[in-house]
C-alpha cells in the first residue's frame, strides 16, 4: 500500500530550462489501474528538447503545464485497482509510456505511440509521470520486468532501447553487417549495445562532443569510433575496403550526420532515422536510387516488442543500466536535467531506495 501521509513529491518543467519541485496527493487507483512506487526514472532527450528548455509542443499532444515529468519510468506494484487481469502487488514492471485508447488499429498493434484518439495521453506530457515517488498507470501500459533486470535497466527499456530495437529490427542486424552510428548520446550508445548483442561484425561511431566519444571509448561497445567531421565518408568507406557499411543509423539528428549515414552506407544496404528533429538535404538519384539504398523512419516501439527486447536482453546478458554515467535523488532532479541538457554525458537517472544504493 502507499504511504499513509497520502502527499507525494514530483517534478514539473516549467519550459524555462528548471525544475520545479511540487507536493502531490498519492493517486489511488482506479478500475484497471495501479499504483507504482517507482524506483528509477531516466531523462529522455525528447524532454529536453520540446520540455525543459522550451514548450514545443501544442495542443493535446503537448506537454500540460504542470504534469509531472518523466516518460521512462520503472518501479514496483504496490497497489491495484478493481478489474486488473494480471498484475498484482509486489510486481517489478516497466511502463509503456504512451497510454493510447487500445481500441484504433495502431493500439491493437500495440503501437499506442502512433494513437491519434482524443483518449491517447503519454505518461510525462499530457498525464503524470515517473518524476515522482509514486505513479498511476494503467495496467494494459505495463511489462514485467525480470528479476535479472534491475529498475534503471527497465527506465532505459521504457523508451530509448525499446525505440533503438525497433529500428534495428526494421533494418535487421545480423554477423553480416557492418553498422554505423552516427550521435553517441544515450540512443546512440543503445544503438551499438544492442546492435552488438544482435551480431554485427564491426561497429563505427561517430560524435563531435569529445567527452562523448571519451563514454563511447571507454564502454568498449565500438571497433571504430571517429571525430565527426567532413572526411568520416571517405574514413567510414576505407575501413570497409571502400564498400561502405551494410547497415546505418543517426541518432544525432544533425543533417551532416545524417547525410554521413546515406552517403557511407554501401549499394543495397538499409539506413535508419531515429533521432527527432533537424533536416537532411541529399540528392536522391545519386545517393539513393542508383544504390539501391533504403531509408526507414523509426519512432518508439510497440509494446509486444518492448515485452520481447526484454526477454531478449536477459537473454544476451546485457544490462542497458551499464549507459547510465549519473545517478541522482529525486531532490536533486534540476542537477540532473541542468546535466541532460548539457550533452556532456551518457544516460541520466532519478532513482529512489535501492537504486540509490
Amino acid at each position: 500500500m502507499a504511504d499513509a501521509k497520502k502527499i507525494m513529491t514530483g517534478a514539473v518543467l516549467p519550459g524555462n530550462s528548471t525544475v520545479e519541485l511540487r507536493e502531490f496527493p498519492i493517486p489511488t487507483p482506479g478500475h484497471g489501474e495501479v499504483l507504482i512506487r517507482t524506483k528509477s526514472s531516466t531523462i529522455c532527450g525528447s524532454d529536453i528538447r520540446c520540455i525543459y528548455r522550451e514548450h514545443l509542443g501544442k495542443g493535446p499532444e503537448g506537454y500540460q503545464p504542470g504534469m509531472i515529468a518523466g516518460h521512462e519510468p520503472c518501479g514496483q506494484v504496490v497497489e491495484t485497482g478493481p478489474g486488473c487481469r494480471r498484475f498484482c502487488e509486489g510486481d517489478r514492471v516497466i511502463i509503456y509510456h504512451i497510454s493510447g485508447c487500445g481500441v484504433c488499429n495502431d493500439c491493437r498493434r500495440g503501437y499506442m505511440i502512433s494513437c491519434t484518439s482524443s483518449w491517447r495521453r503519454a505518461y510525462g506530457w499530457q498525464r503524470n509521470g515517473g518524476m515522482a515517488e509514486y505513479i498511476l498507470a494503467e495496467e494494459k501500459d505495463l511489462v514485467l520486468l525480470p528479476d535479472s533486470l534491475t529498475y534503471s535497466d527497465g527506465a532505459q527499456v521504457a523508451c530509448g532501447f525499446g525505440t533503438v530495437y525497433e529500428g534495428l529490427e526494421k533494418i535487421g542486424i545480423s554477423g553480416n553487417d557492418t553498422l554505423l552510428v552516427t550521435g553517441l548520446g544515450p540512443v546512440g550508445l543503445a544503438t551499438a549495445m544492442l546492435g552488438k548483442a544482435l551480431g554485427a561484425s564491426c561497429i563505427i561511431g561517430t560524435d563531435i562532443s569529445e567527452q562523448r566519444l571519451k563514454i563511447a571509448n571507454e564502454l568498449d561497445l565500438f571497433t571504430h569510433l571517429l571525430k565527426a567531421g567532413a572526411d568520416n565518408v571517405a574514413r567510414i568507406r576505407e575501413l570497409n575496403d571502400g564498400n561502405g557499411v551494410e547497415k546505418s543509423v543517426d541518432a544525432s539528428a544533425n543533417d551532416q550526420a545524417r547525410l554521413t549515414c546515406i552517403q557511407a552506407t554501401r549499394k543495397w544496404g538499409k539506413i535508419c532515422f531515429i533521432g527527432e528533429g533537424g533536416g537532411v538535404s541529399f540528392h536522391p538519384s545519386e545517393d539513393i536510387l542508383h544504390d539501391q539504398k533504403t531509408i526507414y523512419g523509426s519512432w518508439v516501439t510497440s509494446i509486444w516488442r518492448m515485452e520481447e527486447l526484454v526477454e531478449r536482453i536477459v537473454r544476451w546478458g546485457i544490462h542497458p543500466d551499464a549507459l547510465i554515467t549519473h545517478r541522482f535523488p529525486l531532490e536533486e532532479v534540476s542537477e540532473a536535467y541542468a546535466l541532460m541538457a548539457s550533452g556532456e554525458c551518457g544516460k541520466v537517472a532519478v532513482v529512489f531506495d535501492e537504486e540509490l544504493k
